[in-house]
């Protein structure tokens, strides 16, 4: 199970880090979680759409803390790895879209 979340987590995060003048991450590479993957895009606004955009598709749950802003993937165990890879699928196309 182990083996699985940092895969998980290592996609979203080579998503995040491939994309570094749109995605970022805000928690140190030593600190980060695999289980809650949190990033932040160039303004609120693009943060607003990218998770309206990203309901109409499916993917809820991506609103960060409220009063911390950006935004997060929960990515427990029962998530499964097809749906860490359609999320990054959409952050490369969204990406793609709007940088």
């Amino acid at each position: 199970m182990e083996a699985r979340n940092r895969q998980k987590g290592g996609l979203l995060y080579g998503t995040i880090e491939a994309h570094p003048a749109f995605y970022r991450c805000p928690v140190d590479p030593a600190s980060r979680s695999y289980m809650n993957v949190v990033f932040r895009l160039p303004s609120e606004e693009l943060e607003a759409k990218f998770v309206a955009e990203a309901k109409a598709r499916g993917m809820v749950g991506l609103k960060g803390h409220r009063s911390v802003g950006g935004c997060r993937a929960s990515v427990y165990n029962a998530m499964p790895l097809a749906g860490v890879q359609a999320l990054c699928a959409f952050m490369e196309e969204f990406a793609r879209r709007n940088g």
